[in-house]
């Protein structure tokens, strides 16, 4: 996944952001190693600082640990996943309710154009 990160917010953020994104598609497993912060880095292109600064936040957060000699892995608690994965899922339907209010539209009115885009979904 393409890291598309902008120079509008932080930049440690914007990594944690990705990273959550990847932990609950999928990308990263749970209790699989990370690869190390340069590769992370060198992948992002960011200064490896950067990057040790949100590897070290996730890790406050519990989203992930170090073992001493051998690297960073993700956690292995596939409840605080599905919680992170919940909590993502609602920042976007929040976002989504907003633009569809000053866009005017009704709770139910919302309701329509969701239903009608989720039939078009299933008949392709």
């Amino acid at each position: 996944m393409s890291w598309n990160l902008s120079s509008d917010r932080p930049i440690f953020q914007q990594i944690i952001e990705h990273m959550e994104l990847e932990i609950v598609q999928g990308v990263y497993k749970p209790g699989q190693k990370l690869p190390s912060v340069r590769e992370l880095a060198m992948q992002a292109t960011v200064n490896p600082n950067t990057m040790q600064r949100a590897l070290s936040e996730m890790e406050r957060m519990g989203l992930m640990h170090s073992e001493r000699t051998s690297g960073r892995f993700i956690t292995e608690d596939v409840g605080m996943i599905k919680e992170l994965k919940k909590e993502l899922a609602g920042s976007e339907i929040t976002r989504f309710l907003e633009q569809m209010r000053r866009l005017g539209y009704s709770g139910e009115e919302m309701l329509e154009v969701l239903r009608e885009e989720l039939d078009k979904g299933e008949k392709k």
